[in-house]
């Protein structure tokens, strides 16, 4: 848990400014067991993938083959209760998958695709820990994140047939977003192009999503998988977390 101690120093800031993030009681009505894992990144070495990155990837890859055993990812109990939580909000989660399910479904049989340092290792502890999680650029943030159910008329950038477009949410959906707009849709499933991580990218911000039946220990336990991958990329960084659960505000 981050405190808003000393926010005139960087480490300061980046407590400040996860105190700031919020998740609207409407998404706890949803599924009170939702806690989201915040963590702020800063000082970090972006880049194309590389040795370090590729090595904690496969790592990643090697633990989900062992974990998924053959079977379906909707089969694990924690994909599950993702797939149902969508269906609570009006999403098809054949057609729009949950993160993580999109992610464990390409391990086999030919792995991910490597897209930059930062990115295989968010990717590689989502698999491993059976958990969606994201990172996106916190330099790009209008303000700290904030997980609402949408009123429809928030912009989202993105892009369809590789053009730059506009879109619009559901009414209901689930999304995370900030004083600009949306930053990622349907609650894990698809980020913004403004935000994304890029080979640029020295500071970030990471949200790891749980549902029942995971434990708040298994989500520690990811977020410190997260950091000490951050840590090999980037020895120098500074690594804050949040937790707000329902009972955690």
């Amino acid at each position: 848990m981050t405190t808003m101690q000393d926010t005139g120093t960087p480490a300061g800031q980046a407590a400040g400014w996860l105190a700031g993030a919020r998740v609207d009681p409407s998404v706890f009505a949803l599924r009170p067991d939702y806690r989201a894992m915040l963590m702020a990144a800063d000082g970090l070495r972006g880049g194309p993938s590389d040795e370090i990155s590729e090595r904690i990837l496969a790592n990643g890859e090697g633990t989900a083959r062992r974990l998924l055993a053959g079977q379906p990812p909707e089969q694990l109990p924690h994909p599950a209760a993702w797939r149902e939580a969508y269906r609570a909000f009006g999403a098809k989660p054949q057609r729009t998958r949950p993160s993580v399910e999109a992610l464990l479904r390409r391990v086999e049989p030919d792995g991910l695709p490597r897209i930059d340092r930062i990115t295989d290792v968010y990717n590689a502890v989502s698999i491993a820990h059976l958990l969606p999680l994201g990172g996106e650029d916190r330099a790009a943030y209008a303000g700290p994140p904030r997980l609402i159910r949408a009123g429809g008329a928030e912009p989202f950038d993105t892009t369809a047939g590789g053009e730059a477009v506009v879109e619009h949410p559901e009414t209901g959906e689930v999304v995370w977003c900030d004083e600009q707009g949306v930053t990622c849709r349907r609650w894990n499933w698809r980020q913004g192009t403004r935000t994304r991580i890029t080979d640029a990218t020295s500071s970030a911000v990471f949200i790891l999503d749980a549902l029942d039946p995971m434990t708040d220990d298994e989500l520690q336990a990811a977020a410190d998988a997260l950091t000490d991958g951050l840590l090999a990329l980037s020895p120098d960084a500074a690594v804050h977390r949040r937790l707000i659960g329902s009972s955690t505000g």
